[in-house]
């Protein structure tokens, strides 16, 4: 791990970038030795430190559970960051406008967000994982990047919120509505992802590490892993990642998306500056 000083100074200038507004080179191609356990510590800071100034955090996201993103974006496992209440919307009902604002070359994401009742217990299987969940929703995370074009390391992203920018929660559906088999209905299920009427791509519950379920099962482990990090807490959400790939995003456009194999509805969701 860097040192203390580095890890200063790594922190400060993302912390800058981040409510500044502006991108920065990445960290790993400044700092030799800035590995993922390097990068944690800063994201450990840097989450401390908006505590501090009054955010609460509400929940994780996990990042780069679609394997099909690693060789997009130079990465090669999954990478995990809190969210926090100011940065996740709940969405009441019909087409939707968001704000991007500043955000940063920012990208869509379509996912499957968990509730938890209790917390998960570590290693456990898909199973396990979903006795813990009262509800789930299909949402929208949009991402975005301090480090200009994408260009990047996995460290840089852990440091810079796992590259979240906002999470749009759609319908809150228990799991008792689902029927029978929620597991099963998790892996398999899939959304199709449109702009502006247009299809763009078409996930699988099954991208995201096998499951939703073992998206959770993953980040339970490397949390058990990190001493500094606490396990997932009765009362969190976990948004588990992109079952498409990241596609960029502009004002005016409108995005939308259909479920099939699992009762979430589709979401619809206009941007605007």
């Amino acid at each position: 791990m860097l040192a203390a000083t580095d890890l200063a100074a790594i922190a400060a200038q993302m912390k800058d970038a981040q409510h500044a507004g502006h991108q920065i080179p990445p960290f790993s191609a400044r700092y030799a030795g800035f590995d993922l356990e390097s990068a944690y510590a800063v994201a450990d800071e840097l989450h401390r430190a908006r505590l501090r100034a009054g955010q609460v955090s509400v929940g994780r996201k996990i990042g780069f559970t679609n394997p099909a993103m690693w060789p997009l974006f130079n990465v090669d496992a999954p990478v995990w960051a809190h969210v926090y209440e100011s940065t996740v919307v709940q969405l009441e009902h019909g087409r939707q406008t968001c704000r991007l604002g500043s955000f940063f070359e920012p990208k869509i994401e379509p996912e499957i967000i968990l509730h938890f009742k209790e917390a998960p217990p570590a290693a456990a299987d898909a199973e396990a994982i979903l006795r813990c969940v009262d509800w789930i929703a299909h949402g929208f995370e949009i991402v975005q990047c301090h480090f200009p074009g994408w260009q990047f390391k996995a460290p840089d992203t852990v440091a810079d919120l796992a590259l979240h920018a906002t999470l749009l929660v759609g319908e809150r559906v228990s799991v008792d509505a689902l029927g029978p088999n929620p597991a099963e209905q998790l892996a398999q299920c899939s959304i199709e992802l449109s702009c502006n009427a247009a299809s763009r791509e078409i996930g699988r519950g099954f991208n995201v590490l096998g499951s939703p379920l073992l998206a959770v099962a993953h980040l339970t482990k490397v949390l058990a892993s990190q001493p500094d990090s606490l396990p997932i807490q009765a009362g969190e959400i976990v948004t588990t990642g992109t079952i498409t790939k990241a596609h960029s995003i502009q004002v005016g456009e409108v995005w939308t998306t259909a479920v099939e194999g699992i009762s979430l509805p589709g979401l619809s969701i206009e941007f605007t500056m």
